[in-house]
């Protein structure tokens, strides 16, 4: 006999209101997870010179730039198990099987020490040769492997509540995921200037201490919400028994999370292509490409965390059956998520000097930065279109063409249009246009594969009673 769960807001609230609900903390998670680069970012870039060393603040923010596919990697991982877990329990709780649902948050709990067992090995025996396969600049090299090492080695903080996020999203708790990502951001934002240049009793550590505060906050939020999450078996069982693998619950976290990892993944295979090209032009560039990558994730993490929140609420429908729902999170999806890229996309034209000045570089990393923002951020609609489809292709359990639009979006258009455009004379301005042409060549291909999907699974639904 199947277990009986509580009523769930996401069968009964009106859509409009539910997004929000469920969107907004998500939102604010997804941005205050983007702090945690951007403040490592802003602090390292004001690293003083030395005798030896001259435009540290540059070289700094080179070799966190070198060291960020592998920083998204790690979240990725946890980000992308988190969305297949998520959706696998929401869609069970959307069936009212709540045994499959306390084996979908076990088996998800294993899968996570699994990874971080693979990432403490690769930041022990891997960071080295990752860091120099990029620069053969010794101080930047330097400074690379020593932030990639630490991040990497305590990694655990990070995967562990990535994916606990996605749990307690799913049991329609989105406030309780928020307050501990604001947990440890703040931590991160008091202890970076600490860390970093040495204040009180603590020793100047440099780019070392960006690192330390990062990882300490990402362990107290995971903490914070680990105390809560299994302080509650309202929803989910705790059982060590849950634990032991089950072959058909992980192939249901893997029918979405898999293409999600993968999908999330891309994004760090991206950054370290155009790390690979960009270092041809110039340090510069790179350092341009860092501070833009970042800079765009105040924009990129809300409209993911509006994502985040559309689709277990639309994976919980499809459980259901109630057709008009799904439509409704789609629609509303679009005009919450339009809205905001395209509010970024203005503010990053009217600001973009303003806001790249607070950051310590040379007048030619400056200018680079601002052309990357400026040029990039006329895709944003275009990015916003394939955001939420790419969510509607996952919640309706087709993670594969979620991944098909990903690799479009992210390898088969930017790199290779970005290293032609880097060929030219020019080529240090011209590289940038490469971003809105794969966000408008990628949105295409979204709309087609999120319409044959949705035509195929629901449109043949009779409409809820």
């Amino acid at each position: 006999m199947q277990k009986t769960v509580q009523t769930n807001k996401m069968a009964v609230m009106p859509i409009p209101t539910l997004l929000i609900s469920m969107g907004a903390p998500m939102m604010l998670s997804m941005l205050t997870q983007a702090f945690y680069n951007v403040v490592d970012t802003f602090f390292v870039s004001h690293i003083p010179d030395t005798a030896a060393v001259s435009h540290m603040g540059d070289k700094a923010i080179n070799a966190l730039t070198l060291a960020f596919p592998i920083q998204m990697l790690i979240t990725c991982l946890g980000v992308g198990t988190g969305v297949g877990t998520g959706a696998a329990l929401a869609m069970y709780f959307g069936r009212g099987d709540r045994e499959r649902a306390d084996k979908t948050a076990g088996n998800a709990t294993l899968i996570t020490f699994c990874y971080y067992a693979a990432i403490l090995l690769f930041g022990i025996f891997g960071a080295h040769a990752f860091i120099h396969s990029q620069t053969t600049d010794p101080v930047i090299a330097k400074l690379g492997v020593t932030y990639l090492r630490i991040i990497s080695v305590l990694s655990f903080g990070c995967l562990g509540f990535m994916s606990l996020e996605k749990k307690v999203l799913a049991m329609g708790r989105a406030r309780l995921g928020m307050t501990g990502q604001l947990l440890g951001a703040l931590t991160n934002i008091i202890l970076d200037p600490v860390l970093i240049y040495g204040k009180g009793p603590f020793p100047v550590m440099g780019v070392a201490g960006a690192a330390y505060a990062t990882v300490i906050g990402q362990f107290l939020s995971l903490i914070f919400t680990a105390y809560f999450y299994f302080s509650d078996s309202s929803f989910i069982d705790h059982g060590l028994q849950y634990l032991k693998p089950d072959a058909q619950i992980i192939r249901r976290i893997y029918q979405v999370g898999l293409p999600a990892v993968i999908m999330q993944a891309l994004t760090s295979v991206m950054s370290y292509g155009m790390n690979l090209i960009l270092v041809t032009i110039s340090e510069s560039a790179v350092t341009a490409f860092g501070l833009y990558f970042k800079l765009q994730s105040f924009i990129f993490m809300p409209a993911f965390g509006m994502s985040n929140g559309i689709v277990p609420t639309m994976s919980y429908n499809y459980g259901a059956r109630n057709r008009q729902r799904i439509a409704d999170c789609i629609k509303y999806g679009l005009l919450y998520i339009g809205a905001i890229m395209l509010t970024g996309m203005i503010l990053i034209h009217l600001f973009a000097p303003n806001i790249v000045s607070v950051f310590s570089l040379t007048a030619e990393s400056k200018r680079l930065s601002i052309l990357a923002l400026k040029t990039a951020s006329l895709g944003f609609l275009f990015a916003a279109v394939g955001i939420v489809l790419s969510g509607v292709c996952q919640a309706l359990g087709n993670g594969t063409y979620s991944l098909i639009f990903s690799c479009v979006r992210l390898l088969v258009v930017v790199l290779p249009l970005a290293y032609y455009l880097s060929r030219l004379d020019n080529g240090a301005d011209l590289v940038w246009r490469a971003f809105p042409v794969a966000d408008f060549v990628s949105m295409l291909v979204a709309i087609v594969l999120a319409r044959h999907l949705y035509i195929k699974r629901v449109s043949e639904w009779e409409p809820a009673s």
